[in-house]
């Protein structure tokens, strides 16, 4: 019975909340977090695309937009109880990372954000009251937000190597390879953290078989390409400068590199699992490479073996 009650409120609080948005906005009076509301209304409909390009138009013309969105997606995701609106919360912010700029201030607004505590998307404290496959639902969604506090952690290191960079002329001299390859050292673990973050993002039960779950997932699994793209990319740089490292960077590259041997298997168990869904992905085009000249989705985890650790290749 409190279930019950749980459910209903937790619906008409979200109910609410999008219809005093789409008042206060047909009567010209429209912010950054009305859009958010928005966006993420309880429904099982789609992120949609007009909200997105919204929020990107104001972020291009208003600098003090950043902050305001950033307190109204905490706010926003803090406060509900209900799984469609969280989901759409991250699959939001997801969006949003991909399409800002990289000089856009957007990062450091969230980064902020989660400094101060305002947010905290690791560990994810959200429990769904809307359904009754709640613990699904929970699930996937505390292990999406800790996919994303994974690729803010990766920015954050991503663009301090790239600040580094920009100071300094291209490694020519060996102790400058040195000190670009220590870089790389600091980077890969967290790649490697992001791709276990990837595989932990599997749903079960109900959570499989919903819409908005499925659009979250097609995100996901492409942007997975892109990390361990950049990944193969950074070990084989490491492997050419192998000879020339001190002995505690050999032991680090080579700890690396054995556990990219045992995260290719389980990529491609994980890719296995995710094609013998009822509701596999193959209608989102993310298991075929439409392009040529970019890898193979279908083969991408057999790129490291545990063979090539073994025969020292």
């Amino acid at each position: 019975m409190m279930r019950l009650f749980r459910q209903v409120f937790t619906a008409l609080r979200e109910h609410s909340h999008v219809s005093y948005a789409k008042i206060a906005t047909v009567t010209g009076f429209c912010d950054v977090e009305l859009i958010i509301i928005k966006a993420t209304a309880p429904d099982d409909l789609p992120l949609p695309e007009k909200y997105i390009h919204e929020l990107l138009k104001i972020f291009s013309i208003s600098p003090s937009s950043f902050r305001e969105f950033s307190l109204g997606f905490t706010h926003r995701f803090s406060k509900t109880r209900c799984w469609r609106v969280a989901l759409k919360c991250l699959l939001l912010l997801h969006r949003l990372l991909r399409s800002v700029p990289e000089d856009s201030p957007f990062l450091s607004e969230i980064l902020w954000t989660r400094t101060n505590g305002l947010i905290t998307l690791y560990p994810c404290h959200f429990r769904d009251d809307s359904s009754f496959a709640s613990d699904d639902y929970t699930a996937f969604i505390r292990s999406y937000a800790q996919l994303l506090d994974e690729v803010l952690n990766c920015f954050v290191l991503d663009k301090n190597a790239k600040d580094y960079q920009d100071d300094e002329v291209v490694p020519e001299t060996l102790p400058e390879k040195m000190k670009e390859v220590g870089r790389m050292l600091q980077i890969l673990p967290e790649l490697q953290s992001l791709i276990d973050r990837v595989m932990d993002c599997r749903p079960t039960g109900l959570a499989a078989r919903s819409f908005i779950v499925r659009s979250a997932m097609k995100h996901i699994i492409r942007d997975s390409f892109i990390c361990y793209t950049m990944f193969r990319r950074k070990i084989v740089a490491v492997l050419d400068n192998l000879f020339h490292m001190p002995y505690r960077s050999c032991i680090s590259a080579f700890g690396v590199y054995k556990k990219a041997a045992v995260q290719a298997n389980q990529l491609i168990t994980w890719q296995k699992q995710l094609l013998k869904q009822e509701w596999n992905f193959c209608h989102c085009n993310v298991w075929r490479n439409e392009d040529p000249n970019k890898m193979d989705y279908a083969t991408w985890p057999l790129e490291i073996t545990p063979n090539k650790v073994e025969n020292g290749r």
